[in-house]
């Protein structure tokens, strides 16, 4: 069975294919699969995103697509930037503008705490969908620290580990992430169907 990654983000594909891969004959991003499509982001939540875009991606494709929305949250900004997180600074995926503009919205904020969330849907051709929700706790740092991982991961703490989620290993990372969470409780529902 095919599976079409609703997505072209080269992070995600990496961590998505590490965990799926056992479960699906292919699986192709957008690009790969030869689908040029933006779906129009325009839920109010990170599930209601990720449903939209893996329908689209199932009805052009006539494949299995999967799609995931994800971000930061963090508690001292009511939940932002959440669902604008990759457009945080009004430019999408700018990541060190969104990182400067975080930090700069936190200068002198005592209360740093803050989550990834990853909200997975995964459509099947027969139109039913599977999803999954993913979190992964920590932290807000005063200043970036790591290279690897992508987005606000060089900010995020992760206090078990000491360090920010750009200074961990992918593999780690892939082990404790919110889209590892979230992949992980969409592959029990997909060997319970």
């Amino acid at each position: 069975m095919k599976l079409i990654i609703a997505s072209n983000n080269a992070h995600k594909l990496i961590e998505i294919k590490a965990i799926l891969g056992d479960h699906f004959e292919e699986i192709l991003s957008m690009r790969e699969a030869g689908i040029d499509h933006e779906t129009i982001e325009d839920g109010s939540t990170f599930m209601e995103n990720a449903r939209k875009k893996a329908r689209e991606i199932m009805e052009i494709s006539g494949c299995c697509a999967l799609a995931d929305d994800s971000g930061l949250c963090v508690d001292a900004l009511d939940g932002a930037p959440g669902i604008y997180s990759a457009r945080f600074c009004g430019r999408h995926g700018d990541d060190p503008a969104n990182n400067r503009l975080l930090l700069e919205k936190l200068s002198g904020c005592e209360d740093r705490g803050a989550h990834y969330t990853c909200a997975m849907a995964l459509a099947l051709p027969d139109g039913s969908m599977l999803e999954a929700e993913g979190y992964l706790y920590g932290k807000i740092a005063h200043e970036e620290a790591g290279s690897n991982g992508f987005g606000y991961d060089p900010l995020f703490y992760l206090p078990d580990h000491g360090c920010t989620a750009a200074q961990i290993s992918p593999e780690e990372k892939n082990r404790i992430s919110h889209r590892a969470e979230a992949l992980h409780k969409l592959v029990e529902k997909w060997e319970q169907r």
